[in-house]
């Protein structure tokens, strides 16, 4: 993991934000125990390659002037057509203290199920854990490929590491396998194919 260079920008300044993102910068804010919103900007492209490396819920480690300084990516807000990277908040990490954050759940074995024509329902894409810096995953993968309709799945059947603890009730359905409805359209034209096919 290598260090982002941020830079402070300044509080007085009109319309910062802005100014930010035309120079092919990401604003953002940095706040802890002892940071009362802290105001800063990164590089775009830097920026873009640690998510992608390390996810939107995870640890960024950056340099601010001068001093090294540990990050939990709070929130990453897109621009909703672009899905450019407009705005980031940080919640600084100071020792060894535990950390709670969001972690995406990554299904596994989707496409199983649609070939037997049954199909996901999910209904959480993320669960809230607590955990050290370092213990904290990307993802959690959760293989649902040998489901079959009917199947209900919950929190408490996530594998996760020891060392991390769920905070979400582990009874709360995170996703369920359905049979796949077919559309007025397409039972009309199976309907009409079977006829077909009965009166030839």
């Amino acid at each position: 993991m290598s260090n982002l260079e941020m830079n402070k920008r300044a509080i007085d300044v009109p319309n910062s934000a802005k100014k930010a993102r035309r120079n092919g910068k990401v604003p953002g804010v940095l706040y802890g125990k002892k940071i009362n919103n802290l105001l800063f900007e990164v590089g775009e492209l830097e920026l873009y390659h640690e998510i992608a490396t390390n996810g939107e819920h995870g640890v960024l480690e950056f340099n601010l002037d001068g001093e090294s300084h540990k990050g939990l990516i709070k929130e990453v807000q897109r621009d909703p057509v672009t899905n450019k990277i407009i705005h980031l908040d940080l919640e600084e990490l100071k020792g060894k203290n535990k950390i709670i954050s969001s972690v995406p759940i990554y299904y596994i074995g989707e496409e199983y199920l649609n070939k037997k024509g049954i199909v996901l329902q999910k209904e959480k894409d993320s669960v809230k854990v607590e955990c050290s810096v370092e213990a904290l995953p990307k993802y959690i993968e959760f293989n649902i490929g040998t489901g079959n309709a009917g199947s209900v799945y919950k929190l408490g059947d996530l594998e996760v590491a020891s060392e991390i603890s769920v905070l979400d009730d582990l009874n709360s359905v995170i996703a369920s396998v359905s049979y796949e409805r077919k559309t007025v359209v397409e039972n009309n034209e199976l309907a009409q194919e079977d006829a077909k096919e009965a009166a030839e």
